[in-house]
Formats: C-alpha cells, structure tokens, sequence
C-alpha cells in the first residue's frame, strides 16, 4: 500500500465529510462491529457471519484497507491466505461503536443487549458521555459548535460509493445492531442530515443547499426520520430533534472526534464542539457508571449470552 488517503487529490472534503462517506454503510459496521465484539479477522468469518455476499465483502474490505483500518495479514491455513486486521487508526473507533451500543441501550427496543463489563471494577460499565476536561456528563444541549471559514456542508457530498442496502433478517440478529440503528446510521444520507440537524439546521430548503441532497432523497430520508421518532415537524415546515434524536449526540461526538484526528482535511474546515458549561474544547470520554473512572479499550468486554 502507498500509504495515502484515497481521497487525498479531493482534500475539499472535510474530515466530517470523508468519515460518513466511510462509516455511512451498513456493511461497514456490521463487518467493524464483528472484528470488536466477536474477533473476526476472515474474508470467511465475516462471509458466514453475516450473509453477505462476496462480491460485497471484497468491496467493503478493499475500502477498510484503502482508508487504513485494516491491514492484511497473510496466515498459512493448506496455502496462504489473508485475514484482516484492526489498524491503530481501526482501532480507535471502539468509542464510536460503544457510543452507538449506549444509544440502542436507552432507545432501541430489540430485547435484550450484550452488557459491558468494566473489568477494571467488575461492574456492569453503563456508559454515559462526559467531558474529557470537567468529567461532568453532557448531552448535546450542554455543547455549542465553532465552525472554521471552510465548515461547510456541501464538503460532505462524496459521490455514491455503493447502493443502499438491506439486510434480511436483521431484526432476529441480537448481536448485531438493531434495524433502527441501520436505517440511521447504516445510510451515508440519513446519517448526513442527522449530523446537520444535529449542527442545527432545521429547514428542507437548508438541508437540501447545505447537502447538496436530491429532494426525492430529502423527503424520504427526513420521513423515516419521523417514522422512527428521531425528529418532529413542525408547524412551519421546519424539524425539530427529539430527545432520541439529541441522544444521537455521543456517537456524533466520537465521530467528529476520529475524524479529524485521523483523516486529511482543508485546513480551516474543522469542526469545534465547545462543552458551554466548562468551555472547554470537546475531548469526548466515555465514563463507568459503577465507578466514575474513564472507560479504555482494553479494560472493557461485552457479555454475550
């Protein structure tokens, strides 16, 4: 490998921009969330995991190479084959997916989820979002946003990496995310206008010039969004989050937050979030609700069955 971006020669892209055009799939994080909770490291682990087809996994794997969260590892199994290993880069989004665990955790009705244990204290970790600063928990009406001269939403329409999908069955699958989670965040446009509501657009007319969306698109994207109750009309044509929409906010943290560590972008098109309480800069932490401490990646697991 070469080492660079793949999208480095269009580095108009903010970071914000090129991480849902990354993670905005849901094969994506499907296949990132089997490597975290169930170790998968195959082309036929996932293959068998997931019912996904070759052609697609061949795909998605080739863009998690391409961007550096997987690197190939070549293992002797009768000849030599590949299996598929968490880079640095990779492995800094295990916030991100336990952000997306507490969501289904407080409003995801799909029955029993895995627990996560803080092995540090032996408790059930209950994870809550906090400032890396203060230590205090917050939530998205604690923070406001500081944008650069180059913030700007048309520098998240990436062209169309692949067709939107769904998965069959998925509602049955208790380990992998919950249909909901996928009908937000498993598509790049309903994750899109999810981050400008979140930013506080409000008008069809603003999320459809600030994404550059087709209003076809628009329409449908925000009426799921209403149909799931992650969003109210509003009498004068406007929409509002709801409190499960403004819970979104810790995975939308962790997300800002790995994208602009660990990707190329304009200089000036960076995104601050401000803690308003402490005012300081966002360093997003995931705390333990049974012993207040930090939650690191090696000190947590999920309890399965």
């Amino acid at each position: 490998m070469s080492g660079t971006e793949p999208r480095a020669a269009g580095a108009e892209f903010s970071a914000i921009g090129q991480a849902l055009a990354i993670l905005g799939d849901r094969w994506v994080l499907l296949i990132l969330q089997r490597a975290f909770l169930l170790r998968i490291r195959t082309f036929a682990g996932w293959r068998d995991a997931l019912g996904i087809s070759e052609s697609v996994l061949a795909a998605r794997l080739k863009e998690l190479v391409d961007h550096r969260i997987f690197e190939p590892a070549p293992y002797r199994n009768g000849r030599t084959r590949y299996e598929y290993r968490l880079t640095e880069r990779g492995l800094s989004l295990w916030a991100l997916l336990v952000a997306i665990h507490l969501w289904e955790r407080d409003w995801a009705d799909r029955g029993r989820l895995p627990s996560l244990r803080h092995d540090l204290c032996g408790g059930d970790a209950e994870p809550y979002l906090g400032c890396g600063a203060c230590r205090k928990p917050m939530g998205a009406r604690d923070t406001r946003t500081e944008t650069g001269p180059l913030t700007a939403f048309p520098r998240i329409g990436l062209p169309r990496q692949h067709r939107r999908t769904v998965r069959p069955g998925a509602a049955a699958d208790l380990v992998a995310y919950c249909p909901e989670t996928m009908e937000i965040l498993g598509d790049r446009w309903s994750t899109s206008v999810l981050v400008a509501a979140l930013l506080g657009t409000r008008r069809f007319v603003d999320f459809q010039s600030g994404l550059g969306i087709a209003p076809s698109v628009l329409t449908d994207r925000l009426r799921r969004s209403v149909e799931l109750g992650v969003s109210d009309p509003l009498p004068d044509g406007s929409y509002r989050l709801t409190d499960k929409g403004l819970a979104f906010f810790a995975v939308f943290a962790f997300l800002v937050d790995w994208a602009q560590r660990e990707l190329p972008a304009p200089e000036g098109s960076a995104l601050t979030i401000v803690h308003s309480p402490c005012g300081a800069a966002l360093d997003p932490v995931l705390f333990c609700a049974a012993c207040g401490r930090p939650l690191r990646r090696r000190e947590i697991r999920f309890v399965l069955g």
